[in-house]
C-alpha cells in the first residue's frame, strides 16, 4: 500500500500536462503558438489553472478551439479576441487594466498600502506605550524607599 501511495505521489506532477497527443498540431511552430496562447487563458471550471494545464472538458474544448483558429490563420491576438468574445474577459489570466477590471488592479496595491500603514501605526503605539513615563512624587518616594532596603 505504501508503495502504491509513493508511486502515485511521484506520478501526480505528470498528470498536470493536460494536453493530449491528439490535440497537438503537427507543425512545431504552430503548436508552440497554441501553447503560448493556452497559457494566457484561464479554465472557466478550474479557475486557478490555465487551459493548458487543466483536465476539464471545457479546457480541452478551448485548447482545440485555439488550435483551430491557429490553423485558420488567425494571429495570437485574434485567437485571444475570439475566445474572449465568446467567454468574456474572465478567461484571461491577466485581464486589461480598464473599466471594472481597473478596480481589481488597484485594489491589491491599495490594500497592501493600508495594511503597511496599519502595521506602522500599531508598531508606533506599541513603542510609545513601552517607553517609561515620568514618575509622580508618590511613586518616586516609593521607589527610593525600595532601593534603600
Amino acid at each position: 500500500m505504501r508503495r502504491l501511495v509513493l508511486i502515485l505521489a511521484l506520478l501526480w506532477p505528470l498528470a498536470a500536462a493536460a494536453v493530449t497527443p491528439d490535440e497537438m498540431l503537427p507543425d512545431p511552430a504552430q503548436e508552440a503558438r497554441a501553447r503560448e496562447i493556452s497559457r494566457l487563458l484561464r479554465c472557466p471550471v478550474c479557475q486557478g489553472e490555465t487551459i493548458d494545464d487543466s483536465g476539464a472538458d471545457i479546457a480541452a474544448d478551448l485548447r482545440v478551439l485555439v488550435r483551430e483558429r491557429i490553423l485558420a490563420g488567425d494571429s495570437n491576438e485574434e485567437v485571444i479576441k475570439y475566445i474572449v468574445d465568446r467567454y468574456g474577459e474572465y478567461v484571461l489570466f491577466l485581464p486589461p487594466a480598464r473599466g471594472v477590471n481597473l478596480v481589481l488592479w488597484i485594489a491589491g496595491p491599495v490594500m497592501l498600502l493600508l495594511a503597511l500603514m496599519l502595521a506602522w501605526m500599531a508598531a508606533r503605539r506599541r513603542r510609545a506605550s513601552a517607553t517609561p513615563s515620568e514618575l509622580n512624587a508618590e511613586e518616586q518616594a516609593r521607589l527610593e524607599q525600595i532601593l534603600k532596603n
